[in-house]
This record gives C-alpha cells, sequence and structure tokens, in this order.
C-alpha cells in the first residue's frame, strides 16, 4: 500500500454534489483529496434542471457566470391532456435570489464546469478511477482505503472529516450499516436523450403530457439537446423501448420527426422516495442520493444534494479552524432533512397529477384544474406549495431566540457599494459571518468577536465601506416586513439570529467565534 498525507476532508464521489462540495472546500483553503470511481465524467443526462438557490451556491464558489452559458432560462411550463391541449401553465417566480428561478442545464457540461472550478484549488487532489473500498469513521482521523482501478493497487488515506457523495447505492452508507427507508416505484421509465436538428412548435417548452395512456415529459435542454420520458406499461419489454423503432413510435405520436431530432442514447430507470436513517456517522457525513432519493419531477434530485454540501462544508471549515464546536455538525442533517422531506412531497404530488392513469379521474383533474387556472391566484398557488419550498431553517446552529427572520434565508439583490460598484449581495458579504443592520441595533458583542457590520440604506443614500445601498428596495422590504433592525448572517446566508429596532442582538454563543478565516478566499 502507498501511504498518503494526510487531508482535512476526504469526499467520495465526483457527481454535482462532490464536486460542489470540492470547490467549496477548496475555496476555503482545506486540504481535499477527491476519491471517484469512474475514469471521467458520466456521459449520460441525468438532471435537466436547476433552480436560483442552486445558482446562488454555485455563485458562491465563483462559478456562476460560467455555468450560466451553458444554460437555457425556463420559461412557461404545460401540463397538457391527452390530446395536447394545456390545462395548467405555470411561470416559475424568482424568489429573490439574484438568478432565473428556473434553467434547463445539460448535466455533462455542467459537471465539466464545476470541475474545471476544482482545477483552480492547488489544495484539492483528485483520484479519479479510484474505487472507495472502506471508510472507518472513528478515532481521531477518520481512515479510507481505496483501490487504483489502472494499476491494481491500494491506497490509504487519512482525513479529519470524510463526505461520502457516492449516490443512491452508496457503498459507504452500506459499510456504515446506515438505513435508507422508503420505496422505489414498481414502474420504470425510460429516458431519452436526443441531438435538436430543427425546431417544431413548442420546443422550448417543458411539458408534461398528462395521457393516462402514456404518461410523458417532454423537456429543452441547452447546447442542442432535447429529452423525453415515458414509463414501461405493464407487459412491454424494456429492451425493446429502448431501442430506435421504438423510441420513434413514440415521438411519432408527438409529431416529432427524423428531420427535428437524433437519438443520441436511452435508458431505463426507476423513481426512489428514500431518506437515510442518520446522515452523520462519526467522521463521516452522507451527502446527496447517498443520503436521500426522490422522484425527478421537479428537478430538485441534484438540487438537493448541492444543498446539502452548501449547508456541510462552512461548517466543517467553521470546525477545523476551531471557530465550530464538533457538536455544530450535528445541525446538518437537522436543518437539511426537513427540507429534504418537503421537497419529496411535493414531487410526489407532483407526479401523481402527471400519472394519472385513470381515464375519469384524468377528464375531471383536467376539467377542474382548467377552471382554477383561470384565476392567476391558482397558477401562484401551484408554484408556492407544489413546487419548491422555500429554504428555511425551523432549528440547528440558530440563536435561542426567537424571531420571524430567524432560519430564513437572506434574499440577494444587487447592491451599491462603496468603491462605486452594484454588486450580488453574496459577493460583498463574502461567505463570513456579519451583522446586516437597518436601523440602530446594539450588537457590540458581536463587533467586539471580529464580526463587521454591513449597514443597509435606502436609494438615494450615500454608499460607504461599511453600507450598501439597496438599489430596488427588496432587501430592505424583506427585513421589514419581518421586523428586523439587525440580523447576524451565517456564511450560507441563513439568518443566525435577529432583532427588532430598538432591541439588542443576541449575544454571540462561547462556542463561535466567528473571526478565525470565516471568510473564503475568491
Amino acid at each position: 500500500m502507498s501511504e498518503q498525507a494526510d487531508y482535512d476532508v476526504a469526499i467520495i464521489g465526483y457527481g454535482p454534489t462532490g464536486v460542489t462540495a470540492a470547490n467549496l472546500l477548496g475555496q476555503r483553503g482545506l486540504r481535499v483529496v477527491v476519491l471517484e470511481r469512474d475514469a471521467d465524467i458520466y456521459g449520460r443526462a441525468r438532471a435537466i434542471s436547476t433552480d436560483e438557490e442552486v445558482m446562488r451556491i454555485w455563485q458562491s464558489a465563483g462559478l456562476s457566470d460560467a455555468l450560466q452559458r451553458d444554460m437555457l432560462p425556463g420559461g412557461m411550463v404545460a401540463f397538457v391532456d391527452a390530446d395536447g391541449r394545456p390545462f395548467v401553465e405555470v411561470q416559475p417566480v424568482s424568489r429573490g435570489a439574484g438568478h432565473p428561478p428556473q434553467q434547463f442545464i445539460y448535466q455533462p457540461a455542467v459537471d465539466m464546469t464545476l470541475r474545471e472550478g476544482v482545477s483552480r484549488f492547488a489544495n484539492v487532489t483528485v483520484l479519479t478511477g479510484h474505487e472507495c473500498l472502506k471508510v472507518v469513521p472513528a478515532g481521531e482521523c477518520a481512515q479510507v482505503l481505496a483501490a487504483d482501478l489502472a494499476d491494481d493497487t491500494f491506497v490509504r488515506l487519512t482525513a479529519q472529516y470524510v463526505i461520502a457523495a457516492d449516490g443512491g447505492s452508496s457503498g459507504t452508507r452500506g459499510q456504515l450499516g446506515v438505513g435508507y427507508q422508503g420505496r422505489t416505484y414498481t414502474e420504470r421509465w425510460v429516458v431519452i436523450d436526443t441531438k435538436v436538428l430543427s425546431d417544431w412548435p413548442g420546443s422550448s417548452r417543458l411539458r408534461f403530457h398528462c395521457d393516462p395512456q402514456r404518461p410523458t415529459v417532454d423537456c429543452p435542454t441547452p447546447l442542442g439537446h432535447h429529452r423525453w420520458e415515458f414509463p414501461v406499461r405493464d407487459g412491454e419489454d424494456e429492451k425493446y423501448l429502448v431501442t430506435h423503432e421504438a423510441i420513434w413510435e413514440m415521438l411519432r405520436g408527438q409529431n416529432i420527426t427524423p428531420d427535428n431530432v437524433e437519438i443520441l442514447r436511452s435508458v431505463v430507470y426507476s423513481h426512489h422516495v428514500r431518506v437515510a436513517d442518520r446522515w452523520r456517522v462519526g467522521r463521516v457525513f452522507l451527502a446527496g442520493d447517498a443520503a436521500h432519493a426522490m422522484p425527478p419531477w421537479i428537478g430538485q434530485g441534484m438540487a438537493s444534494g448541492v444543498r446539502d454540501v452548501a449547508n456541510l462544508c462552512w461548517k466543517l471549515a467553521g470546525v477545523i479552524a476551531g471557530e465550530l464546536p464538533d457538536a455544530a455538525l450535528d445541525s446538518y442533517q437537522t436543518e437539511r432533512e426537513p427540507h429534504v422531506r418537503e421537497t419529496t412531497k411535493h414531487a410526489v404530488f407532483t407526479g401523481r397529477m402527471i400519472t394519472e392513469r385513470r381515464p375519469v379521474v384524468a377528464a375531471i383533474r383536467n376539467h377542474v384544474m382548467r377552471l382554477l387556472a383561470r384565476a392567476p391566484a391558482t397558477r401562484r398557488w401551484l408554484v408556492d406549495n407544489n413546487w419548491i419550498p422555500d429554504a428555511h431553517y425551523e432549528a440547528g446552529l440558530l440563536a435561542p431566540d426567537e424571531h420571524r427572520a430567524r432560519g430564513w434565508q437572506l434574499p440577494q439583490p444587487i447592491v451599491a457599494t462603496g468603491d462605486g460598484d452594484e454588486q450580488l449581495l453574496d459577493d460583498v458579504l463574502a461567505g463570513r459571518w456579519c451583522v446586516l443592520a437597518v436601523t440602530g441595533v446594539e450588537h457590540e458583542q458581536w463587533a467586539e468577536a471580529g464580526v463587521p457590520t454591513i449597514r443597509v440604506v435606502p436609494r438615494g443614500a450615500r454608499p460607504t465601506k461599511e453600507a450598501v445601498v439597496d438599489i430596488s428596495g427588496e432587501l430592505t422590504a424583506w427585513l421589514t416586513d419581518r421586523a428586523v433592525g439587525a440580523a447576524v448572517i451565517r456564511p450560507d446566508g441563513f439568518i443566525y439570529a435577529a432583532a427588532e429596532a430598538g432591541r439588542p442582538l443576541p449575544t454571540p454563543p462561547a462556542t463561535i467565534t466567528p473571526l478565525k478565516g470565516s471568510a473564503h478566499a475568491r
């Protein structure tokens, strides 16, 4: 066996979850090693969309602009009947995260850009073609044994912590004896990736064909691709359904011809609803599909994994730097699991609406939804209550003092800074603890702890080194609506504590020392 240097964090798996973690940890200067079984990027497009909160995370890694170049902004989402007539059309609405609310992606291109981002960091070692064989989570550091698949040798690594982002069939989760509760749907789905040769009516829209005979997802993806998904019906041969003959039979039913697309690849897969019993075992953390799996209906499988590591990585960096106690890492599952479960419920609800097989029930659905959709409030309800839940933590690494804003993610408008620039708010906050103040609120103890204060002033006021101008008024309105005179912002943009005007902020706990390097390098 060849002995390797110790690392701060070892990451198992180099899909979107693992590569995002590598960027976030590398950016904070940690010594990171990545183990990935495959020698190259997985060529099949799996995830097909992302949202503004995920783009905000990739922005914090300095990659949102590069990723944006290969994305396709989403528009109206249509639920159509068996004849192709819409019975509900909804438009995803921005929640103020500073990016488009929905964008279509081609995952191999996203993976490539994220991996190129990791190459910026000499402190991150990437070992592709290495399969993790064993993880020992206990002791002063975690022990990791991996096989180099190219030359049949073994590598033994040590790391303070391990992130297992090795997918739904996670070998690490199995080794640790962690249960993966839930269900796998018996119905299997065919996924078809195509190259667009010429456009057709509706080719730029995401459509859910809610046909009881053959529900189908019809989705544009960037870089000249288009994707379809449809279920395997009882008695059908999966091997036949992935042949060009079967695929063209389905596509011609939607008036798609060989003049429109070229079939690139097709595969059959299953939908899962599962959550791991524990997301932490000693020094090892499960993330992404290794921790949870959900149906793809609202495009949140990949997004949930990215959110996982955005929650976890700054805490790992804080613990390793001595800013946070190890117990702070227990808040990872406490904060993330409720949002994952709620998102999964939304995905299941949407899937049931799309895949209703009883013709009579489907006809009633179509009629009722058409009537309700005439009211803008109904369309808004579908987006707000049955799409992606707002980012919010009820419990976790938060001040004990109750406040309406505590645990919510701060919106991200463009603000004017003292040097004359206009920037997205997160670029000003720079991934560090800070106090955001609107009115005079006592926060001397946070200042004594070395936490900087940034004042928010209205449009027309003069920006300074310590004050930013809320150009649109969006941030001020959000804070005013929640009676925030000042708030303590965590490095991930969530509100740790808040106070009304004239009331002091809760004091910093003795276990948190935010000054020791909480701002990450850019």
